[in-house]
């Protein structure tokens, strides 16, 4: 393949990096007023992006026409599924992002442009066949994050968020590298596809120590159990906006890499890694459930219902087949707009001054103060507990599903019975805004007005769950089936 040929398959990639270069320049000329300006450009380039990689899925690039740049790089319908994913997510999230941090006087045009950069380390991610682009990606999406995390300087609470994720994530990336190094010295390369010949037979222990790391560093990006003790205090402390694109965008790209890596690189030894699969699966499924239980603070129940719903993820990766491949790409697509509408709801939540309302305490009658976003709440809540028939309910159907038709009927169980303990904390939700009384008469009670952005995501995200989300089911299934299929086409 050409040189050309490759500049165009990462088309968007491209446009995103000079439209990023080109605001940081500005964000240091303009004054802090220009930084809406600056966002609003920032989310036309990742709608751009988002119309470029669409076209290129429809387009259907596969085989060796899909590689780019001596197989650096694989631009296939997996990739652009999960690119759509991460560039909407990031939309998305600038689009409520101003008006938080405007209020406190601390927006600056830094902050669109980050998200630029880390939507492109994102992309390179997820379309990674070499551990060298890899691993490139992930730090360049990484250390974007580190900054978000700690992006209000002024709070403390940020501040340690940033500084407990730049030391865990150095960690992370550390063992990640160590990993590679132990899969590459055995292997002899860091193309997937030779790594995949070359480990072919029986494997050695050093070997299995490799694969074992990699897999350890990945789900330290995924936050699975049990290397999930960062996202509770990181989604606490980080500021919500950041926090709504940190259980999002990231997440589904660090899934996607895990995803294509295992069947890619590690695809000959699935005995060996589907052990660690499942067993990271049922950890966060039941931890994700219980940890929980006992937290008033709304972000932290949420950081436990991200690391529940990788569990539910990872069951899908655990089947070792194309239809689980399907059923998570869905589930992941669902639960980007579950956990973007969750965590949108949850920033409306402040009050006159800004402050936000963040226990169980704070929203107690909300839905006397706010039914509408009262009601949106629980569409979401019931959503992410999977009660029927609600669009939630489809995504643990279809994984559940792929986990019995692979013979995973214990692992399909366990997960069952996780979801319904896991439904007691969203279903606290309903009752403490639905039926506790409403807290005195105190200004801070009352919930401020919020921008009509807000309004759009949270009406946008609380419509897709609902039953007419089912409407999307076909187009949903053929492209995750589309992406499933070029996965295992190369593998």
């Amino acid at each position: 393949m050409n040189f050309a040929t490759s500049l165009m398959l990462i088309g968007a990639e491209l446009g995103l990096c000079l439209v990023a270069l080109v605001l940081l320049l500005l964000s240091a000329w303009l004054p802090r007023a220009a930084a809406r300006v600056l966002t609003i450009a920032a989310a036309s380039a990742l709608a751009g992006a988002s119309i470029y990689t669409l076209a290129l899925l429809l387009n259907g690039t596969a085989g060796p026409d899909a590689n780019a740049f001596g197989a650096l790089l694989r631009l296939d319908a997996f990739s652009a599924v999960a690119k759509l994913l991460i560039y909407l997510s990031t939309f998305a999230c600038l689009v409520v992002t101003p008006s938080f941090f405007e209020r406190r006087g601390q927006y600056r045009g830094e902050y669109p442009v980050l998200l630029l950069f880390n939507a492109v380390g994102m992309s390179l991610l997820v379309s990674a066949t070499d551990l060298m682009t890899l691993y490139i990606g992930l730090e360049l999406s990484s250390l974007s994050s580190y900054i978000l995390a700690s992006f209000a300087r002024s709070d403390m609470r940020s501040a340690e968020a940033g500084l407990k994720y730049f030391i865990l994530g150095g960690l992370a990336s550390g063992i990640l590298l160590y990993g590679m190094s132990l899969v590459y010295g055995f292997a002899g390369s860091t193309n997937f596809d030779a790594i995949r010949t070359a480990l072919a037979g029986e494997l050695g222990t050093g070997a299995l120590f490799g694969i074992v790391l990699v897999f350890a560093g990945l789900a330290f990006k995924i936050s699975a159990v049990p290397f999930h003790m960062w996202t509770p205090d990181v989604y606490d402390g980080a500021p919500t906006p950041v926090t709504t694109f940190f259980a999002g965008a990231p997440k589904i790209a660090a899934v996607a890499i895990l995803t294509r890596l295992s069947f890619s690189a590690f695809g000959e030894q699935f005995a060996a890694w589907q052990q660690i699969v499942a067993f990271v699966a049922l950890a966060s499924i039941v931890v994700g459930a219980l940890g929980a239980i006992g937290q008033e603070n709304l972000k932290r129940v949420l950081a436990y219902s991200s690391i529940n719903n990788v569990g539910f993820l990872l069951i899908g990766l655990a089947t070792g087949t194309a239809a689980g491949v399907s059923a998570m790409l869905i589930y992941l697509a669902i639960y980007a707009v579950m956990t973007l509408g969750s965590f949108v709801a949850l920033l409306m939540l402040h009050d006159a001054d800004g402050v936000p309302m963040e226990t169980f305490g704070s929203i107690a009658g909300l839905a006397q103060r706010k039914p509408a976003l009262a009601w949106a709440l629980l569409v979401l809540m019931f959503s992410l507990a999977g009660i029927p028939p609600l669009f939630g309910f489809y995504a643990k159907l279809v994984v559940f599903q792929a986990a019995v038709d692979a013979g995973l009927i214990a692992l399909a169980t366990v997960g069952i019975a996780a979801s319904v303990i896991g439904a007691f904390y969203y279903i606290k939700f309903v009752k403490v805004m639905f039926f506790d009384a409403r807290p005195s008469s105190d200004a801070r009670a009352e919930v401020a007005r919020n921008p009509a952005g807000h309004w759009s995501v949270l009406a946008a995200s609380t419509v897709l769950l609902s039953p007419l989300g089912f409407l999307l089911t076909p187009a949903m299934e053929r492209w995750a089936a589309a992406a499933a299929s070029a996965l295992f086409l190369t593998a």
